[in-house]
């Protein structure tokens, strides 16, 4: 009999369809079926000894919420025998309001010795208050903005593991190595009973970060070339994008998508897709412009772009890009469709697009030096710094963060232009809200980056103090000083925090209402008891109702 090992999670969600994965222990026929008489079957696909499907389920009416069952074969397995949670529920979206609930970086492994390191998981806190209050509004989707998993930084148990299968001592050591250990990092991540059910009854959105594959993913032409020069970093990488293909990037895709997918019809064409995936992984490695992780979700009058700004850049020093020509194609396709299309349009991108003025400059500065504006010494040097404190948002690709800024002011400008353009970021463990402004005209639409992070992590005290003198006005002539050594060209963008910094473990909501819009910050905390609960550190309208 075919057990469920992982899932059931709701992804795609519109007015009549929507898509459930799961994972499950030998091969067999998935099948979703609602109180209503909606339904749908998938047969799994097999990778690396692996089974899993995403079940397209049709006939879903607007604006309802229909509570589903998984069957394997025709046996029951969701929900849970006896469970004390609420059931699951394939909430279609309203016409009135979306909400839109986001974060990243959220570090999985369970506390030992009955303590959490970092304190409570704002995820865990959210599922538990909403299976606490079956009529609590629930958020429309989960945006999650990276680092999803730690590849890099496992827990206790996953090291265990590690050690019973190769030794800690082999490179990467208690890094996790190819498919099957990657393969051990989202359960410790999903099977949380109330996390699981959460993901079994809220859409989500997942894009990648660097720990999803790698601390510094991508930060430059050297850093690949030093990785490619291990042993063990081919398997690694091809091991991180299959299983990000796999448990992330499939259920992001709408059911019609999934469709017309070659990819995954060539996995389920086969009674082991494993080469096949490895095949694209690959392909993906060696040739980032043939394949697109980016994917659009609109949401009645709310457009969501997710945006990868990892595997699709481009490192060459002379040419350095955030995206490649294809992607900036289609990134600029998506917003500048959004006139007229929409009320709100939301950029989730995993690395904030306006920092703190002294750590933009300080980016732009050390992309400056690497370019070799300052002479070989000075380039060796600023490698050495863009690795070692992490210089790698948009600041760190000048041309790249100009362009956005101008297609942002592109997007939000004319009759048609939605009410609010935010871009939506995570990363950098803590939370804030930017207004940039352009110098002369800009745009119609009210433009705000809202980071959130970390959902649940950690920042030490020092990077606390370094954010915070970021937005001062002695970090801002710093950072001027740092400019005028890189001579580089400095933005004539200007941006004001107008909210913020936040530091703990937290998530924000933003409330979508015609052309209005409002944000909610909320932070994990304990209650006293051994439990926790999300408390609002902040809350205000962003534009006008």
């Amino acid at each position: 009999m075919a057990r469920l090992r992982l899932g059931p999670l709701l992804r795609f969600v519109d007015g009549s369809s929507a898509t459930v994965w799961v994972e499950t222990s030998r091969p067999c026929t998935a099948e979703v079926r609602c109180a209503s008489g909606a339904h749908g079957t998938a047969r799994t696909f097999q990778i690396a000894g692996h089974h899993y499907a995403i079940v397209p389920v049709t006939g879903l009416a607007p604006g309802t919420a229909d509570a589903y069952e998984v069957l394997l074969d025709g046996a029951r397995v969701w929900p849970l025998p006896d469970s004390p949670l609420p059931p699951s529920v394939i909430r279609t979206p309203g016409p009135e309001v979306v909400r839109i609930t986001f974060g990243s970086c959220r570090w999985a492994a369970p506390p030992e010795g009955g303590k959490d390191p970092v304190g409570p998981d704002a995820l865990d806190t959210l599922a538990n208050r909403l299976a606490a209050a079956p009529d609590a509004e629930p958020p429309d989707v989960l945006l999650l903005l990276g680092d999803q998993v730690y590849a890099d930084e496992t827990s206790a148990a996953i090291r265990r593991r590690i050690a019973t299968r190769r030794g800690l001592s082999d490179s990467p050591g208690s890094q996790v190595a190819d498919y099957e250990e990657y393969t051990w990092l989202y359960p410790e991540s999903w099977l949380d009973p109330e996390v699981r059910w959460l993901l079994s009854t809220v859409p989500s959105c997942m894009i990648f970060d660097d720990h999803d594959i790698a601390d510094d993913w991508n930060t430059s032409a050297s850093w690949v070339a030093d990785m490619r020069a291990t042993a063990w970093w081919r398997e690694r990488l091809l091991g991180g994008l299959m299983s990000y293909w796999v448990h992330q990037h499939l259920g992001n895709l709408s059911p019609a998508q999934l469709a017309e997918d070659p990819l995954y019809a060539a996995v389920r064409g086969t009674p082991d897709g494993t080469d096949v995936l490895r095949a694209y992984a690959a392909q993906a490695d060696a040739h980032p412009a043939t394949v697109s992780w980016s994917h659009r979700r609109d949401l009645g009058r709310v457009r969501v772009v997710m945006l990868d700004t990892r595997a699709a850049r481009v490192l060459a020093e002379d040419g350095r890009a955030m995206l490649h020509p294809a992607a900036a194609q289609w990134l600029r396709e998506q917003m500048l469709d959004a006139r007229d299309a929409c009320d709100h349009l939301l950029i989730g991108t995993s690395l904030p697009w306006l920092l703190p003025r002294l750590l933009h400059d300080a980016e732009a500065w050390n992309a400056s030096l690497c370019r070799g504006t300052r002479g070989a010494r000075w380039a060796r040097f600023g490698e050495r710094l863009r690795r070692g404190a992490d210089l790698d948002h948009w600041a760190a690709f000048p041309e790249s963060f100009e362009e956005l800024a101008d297609l942002v002011r592109q997007a939000g400008t004319g009759p048609g232009a939605p009410a609010s353009v935010c871009v939506l970021s995570g990363d950098v463990h803590h939370a804030y809200a930017a207004e940039p402004g352009w110098p002369g005209a800009g745009p119609d639409a009210r433009v705000l980056q809202l980071v959130c992070s970390p959902v649940h992590n950690s920042v030490p005290l020092s990077m606390k103090i370094g954010f915070r003198f970021g937005w001062s006005g002695l970090g801002r002539a710093l950072g001027s000083c740092l400019a005028r050594h890189g001579r580089g060209v400095r933005t004539r963008l200007e941006w004001r925090r107008t909210g913020g910094p936040w530091f703990g473990n937290q998530l924000m909501t933003l409330t979508l209402r015609g052309r209005s819009a409002s944000l909610r910050v909320a932070r994990a905390r304990p209650d006293g008891t051994g439990s926790a609960r999300l408390t609002t550190v902040e809350e205000f309208s962003l534009t006008a109702p």
